[in-house]
């Protein structure tokens, strides 16, 4: 049993978050790391390598869009649902592991089909309020990203509406949003260093390989984040309301 599993915590703490969050991947490597694969490393690889093969890289923005405008169009949508797959599949697999049972495939996948449009219409409002708040004063962004931190969790464990669920997280969230601001930067601040390495020592060497690499980190980066912000939202549960992990049986299965 998850390390969560141990008596209510008195507030947030990083280090139960990190420690769970590797626990719940080494306990699902295969799930995990295969569903990163599936719906980032690889799609990501392929268009990377298309990119930098076709001459694409050596266009200007506006050049590049005006040429491939089909490739633009469909490649935005198709971007945004294997990435919503992965996260709704990855907090799914991550909260079933984290109540005691084994997270499968056939259902997280479902569940992250089930809920697609939804997660989607959370996933935009979330970051335009986010992107609104962080072009009009960097401040307000930073709030807002911390009130919302675990939308998506409770969108997919509680069944909650879309204005709902951003609410719940905002309740969730409070008295522990200093804890999770630096949560994330620890996660974007390493996250941001591994792609320097990458991009200034690996990708000299030999882009294929470089893209390759590329693409394996941040899909684990991705599969790391999805799996922290279900257990943050686990931690909050039960931090403000006492809910054990075996209790979220009882909320959603």
């Amino acid at each position: 049993m998850a390390s969560t599993a141990l008596g209510v915590p008195d507030r947030f703490r990083i280090g139960r978050v990190f420690n769970d969050s590797f626990a719940v991947i080494g306990r699902n490597p295969a799930l995990c790391l295969g569903i990163g694969v599936a719906f980032h490393a690889l799609p990501r690889f392929v268009a990377l390598l298309w990119y930098v093969n076709s001459g694409a890289a050596r266009l200007p923005a506006k050049a590049f869009v005006s040429q491939n405008a089909t490739i633009v169009v469909l490649g935005v949508p198709v971007y945004l649902f294997i990435t919503a797959v992965l996260q709704t599949s990855v907090i799914r697999a991550a909260i079933v592991d984290l109540r005691g049972s084994k997270p499968v495939f056939a259902d997280c996948f479902g569940v992250a089909l089930a809920l697609l449009f939804p997660i989607l219409g959370a996933s935009l409002l979330v970051t335009l309020g986010i992107l609104i708040g962080l072009l009009l004063l960097l401040v307000p962004g930073i709030l807002l990203l911390l009130r919302w931190a675990v939308t998506m969790p409770v969108m997919i464990q509680e069944r909650r509406g879309i204005l709902d669920s951003m609410a719940r997280s905002r309740d969730l969230t409070k008295g522990s949003r200093w804890a999770l601001l630096w949560l994330w930067l620890i996660l974007i601040v390493t996250g941001t260093l591994i792609g320097l390495v990458i991009t200034r020592v690996v990708l000299p060497l030999n882009i294929t390989f470089g893209l390759l690499v590329d693409s394996a980190v941040r899909a684990v980066i991705m599969v790391l984040t999805s799996v922290a912000a279900a257990v943050s939202y686990v931690e909050l549960l039960r931090i403000k309301e006492g809910t054990s992990v075996d209790e979220l049986a009882k909320i959603f299965s």
